[in-house]
């Protein structure tokens, strides 16, 4: 099961969670109505690249990229979407597109959205389309050590 070393991450850490399993979903609106969660309650990782280097956006689900504020708030001449092909080798615990937002476990920059901050607890994609684990934002930050920008509308 692909979410197995990211839960072993987290109870190396002491890190109370919850798994949640729910039917088969690919898009992030998709896993929020099939897990019963509200658009905001869930985090979706979005790969970028920065200058060429890869790097993760995590924000709700309900909210989309927008790149020209990530270029502005990093103070870098190019942001971008990467293609799957660019990136799916990057996670071979996981299934393409179901990434967690830990970016340390992949060797990548972690940027989110403060709209999650606002949250008490978030839930995101543990590896798999059935799979989300819900724990509190304030574990995620310590662990994932995120820059927070304004990105998202």
């Amino acid at each position: 099961m692909p979410a197995t070393a990211l839960k072993q991450f987290l109870d190396r850490r002491k890190v109370k969670y919850v798994s949640i399993v729910h039917s088969v979903a690919y898009t992030a609106q998709e896993v929020a109505e099939s897990a019963h969660l509200a658009g905001k309650e869930l985090a979706k990782t979005v790969i970028i690249k920065i200058n060429g280097v890869l790097a993760m956006a995590v924000l709700p689900a309900n909210r989309k990229v927008v790149l020209q504020d990530l270029r502005e708030e990093l103070g870098v001449a190019q942001v971008q979407f990467a293609t799957e092909d660019e990136f799916r080798n990057r996670f071979p615990d996981c299934e393409t597109g179901a990434m967690p937002p830990f970016g340390n476990l992949y060797e990548m920059e972690v940027y989110v959205s403060p709209n999650l901050a606002e949250r008490t607890e978030i839930a995101f994609n543990a590896c798999t389309h059935s799979e989300l684990i819900q724990m509190s934002f304030a574990d995620f930050e310590r662990l994932a050590n995120p820059k927070s920008l304004q990105f998202s509308t």
